[in-house]
């Protein structure tokens, strides 16, 4: 592999962390130990979303930039009496993307290797071979040969389990693939955002935060921003990237590398027209690249913050990738960047009297 850049060596570290939804411990203290320097104090909420603090002018208004922590994986339900371990779904799983898959199962004694099984095909009915076999049917198979051996080996229901995959950087090596885009990216951008601050004056107060539990129903978020009380936010995710075989513009219009993703619609928020328009204002003046995405399934953190107290102006901005919800996603490096130019230049804009201005109309 390419000799990794400062970047890169972070970008692998929060991927390569193992973090589903109610287990973001691992991420968290790979996020703390980025962000930490950065910020003037961090800490967490009860359910544990870091939230980092950086105070340009502490009279100023509140920004949040929000990723999240945990990533789609699977939890243990059952060991069998030979050994093979039953498991859920935490998070969105196509169940055409799963088997024959490697995983980690993390364990009190350690991590172990597993690979998602099921009948083999030779023994299915020729009509049964042609359906998508149900994830209810399959298995985890750790190699053991009975429920005590596995239970030996530290296995326990409720134990976390990940997709196994290394971060890789490509042959064009602005196209990165790796396990967990969804969202250590977010995470990334929001650590980026404050150090690109930090020898910069700004007019506000911002919050880089890494929130739990987004893929079970934006939960996190909704603990963090209460504690936060934030006046201005930003929910950074992946988005759909439109670009590979079979899938048309009117599907999914955006293309990996052509800046990042201005979302003006999802299932969980209409995004607020005034922040809309003042983003997409400072990326002309800049001449940052953006694209507009409109989701009609799926949402992000902002879904949960935009409905904080009295309401949240909010707006999601989101990097194309492929791939996402699987054992490995790709995106461009340059959207990430963009997107992070993006959200600092807003951010040194954002002055009480500029806040205050962001309309409905």
């Amino acid at each position: 592999m390419a000799k990794l850049d400062e970047t890169l060596t972070m970008l692998k570290e929060l991927t390569d962390a193992k973090g589903i939804p109610g287990n973001e411990y691992e991420v968290r203290q790979v996020m703390k130990k980025y962000i930490e320097p950065l910020a003037d104090e961090v800490e967490t909420d009860g359910l544990g979303s870091l939230i980092a603090k950086k105070i340009g002018d502490s009279n100023g208004p509140k920004i949040m930039v929000a990723g999240h922590l945990d990533e789609v994986g699977f939890m243990i339900t059952k060991i069998d009496d030979k050994g093979f371990l039953r498991f859920q779904t935490v998070g969105g799983w196509w169940s055409q993307v799963m088997l024959a898959q490697r995983v980690t199962i993390v364990t009190k004694k350690g991590d172990i290797t597993g690979v998602i099984g099921s009948k083999p095909p030779h023994v299915l009915s020729p009509e049964a071979r042609k359906k998508p076999y149900e994830i209810k049917d399959m298995f985890i198979d750790i190699g053991a040969s009975s429920r005590e051996e596995a239970v030996e080996w530290g296995v326990t229901p409720g134990d976390m389990v990940v997709p196994y995959f290394e971060f890789t950087v490509m042959n064009n090596e602005k196209m990165l693939l790796a396990k967990a885009w969804d969202n250590r990216i977010g995470c990334a951008i929001a650590i980026d955002v404050l150090k690109n601050l930090q020898n910069e004056d700004h007019p506000n107060v911002v919050y880089g935060v890494g929130t739990v539990q987004e893929e079970v129903g934006l939960r996190g978020a909704k603990t963090a921003a209460q504690k936060i009380q934030p006046d201005i936010a930003f929910g950074v995710d992946v988005g759909i990237a439109g670009d590979t075989p079979g899938i048309t513009e009117k599907e999914a219009m955006s293309k990996m590398g052509k800046g990042p993703q201005i979302v003006l619609y999802d299932a969980s928020m209409i995004s607020h027209k005034g922040l809309r328009d003042v983003v997409v204002g400072v990326a002309d003046e800049l001449n940052i690249p953006y694209q507009f995405e409109s989701i009609p399934g799926g949402g992000t953190d902002s879904g949960s913050i935009h409905l904080t107290a009295n309401g949240v102006p909010s707006l999601s901005i989101t990097i194309a990738t492929r791939y996402i919800h699987s054992h490995a996603a790709m995106l461009h490096r340059d959207d990430y960047e963009n997107a992070v130019k993006l959200i600092t230049e807003v951010i040194k804009r954002l002055d009480r009297d500029a806040v205050n201005a962001i309309t409905f109309d």
